[in-house]
């Protein structure tokens, strides 16, 4: 249900359930949550590839599961506090990049994976959907935080509280993915950045993502404040001395993530 692989110091990560659109069971969940985690701990992995195999990204919820979980009187089974919200935290936290190659429909939680992400390549074919209320639900796996920051508050309130499907280039027009790409190139150019990624100044990326995370609910003073904390440790780097040297005698730095 998962497939990962490690090339070039990026883990590509693939939920791998085609024939239901990729949609997530909680043993889905539970797989990729370890496979997050495993390329977050690997110190060979300098930035993570996520994408869907088949004709979706992501479909969301495995509503198949659902309905027999609310049938059974289990409600939501406790999966947005033991699977979505770890997994959104885990992405949006962990000290590396992460690309999202989103490949066909991303809907529901599966867009809000794609939300999480650092950066977002989309097939001219993709598709997003913010299904949530179109089944009595309000928006989880992190996309009321996400989405607001990729497009504004007006427009994160329209697209989640109207649920209509936004095509690859409204998408990239509202600032919601990264580039769009010809069906046959996503993963290709997915790839092509993850690995650019994984060959530059992994510390300093940790420090940039942390930075904005932080500064999204902070005051300037304190975003300042943590600037200059960041700043002091990507100072101390290995890469940024090395950088620095090969900046003064016109050489192409070469970044070791250290």
């Amino acid at each position: 249900m998962i497939r990962y692989d490690v090339s070039e110091s990026v883990s590509t990560i693939t939920l791998d359930r085609p024939d239901a659109m990729n949609s997530l069971t909680a043993e889905l969940k539970t797989a990729l949550l370890d496979a997050l985690r495993r390329a977050a701990e690997d110190p060979m992995v300098r930035a993570v590839l996520l994408t869907g195999s088949g004709r979706a990204f992501c479909a969301g919820q495995d509503l198949r599961e659902h309905s027999d979980n609310l049938e059974a009187g289990r409600g939501l089974a406790g999966t947005v506090r033991q699977h979505y919200n770890p997994i959104v935290e885990l992405i949006t936290t962990m000290p590396k990049p992460v690309v999202a190659a989103v490949n066909g429909v991303a809907a529901g939680a599966g867009a809000s994976l794609a939300f999480a992400c650092d950066l977002r390549v989309a097939s001219e074919k993709a598709k997003f959907a913010m299904a949530f209320g179109g089944i009595g639900l309000a928006p989880d796996s992190g996309a009321s935080w996400t989405l607001q920051r990729l497009v504004g508050p007006g427009r994160a309130a329209e697209l989640l509280l109207l649920g209509e499907p936004l095509d690859a280039q409204r998408a990239l027009e509202l600032g919601v993915v990264t580039r769009v790409v010809a069906p046959d190139d996503v993963l290709k150019t997915a790839q092509e950045l993850a690995v650019r990624l994984a060959h530059g100044p992994t510390k300093a990326y940790a420090a940039t993502k942390r930075a904005l995370a932080y500064a999204a609910t902070h005051s300037l003073a304190d975003s300042l404040e943590l600037e200059a904390v960041l700043q002091d440790e990507c100072a101390a780097t290995d890469d940024h001395l090395d950088a620095t040297r090969s900046f003064l005698v016109k050489e192409r730095p070469t970044f070791y993530g250290r």
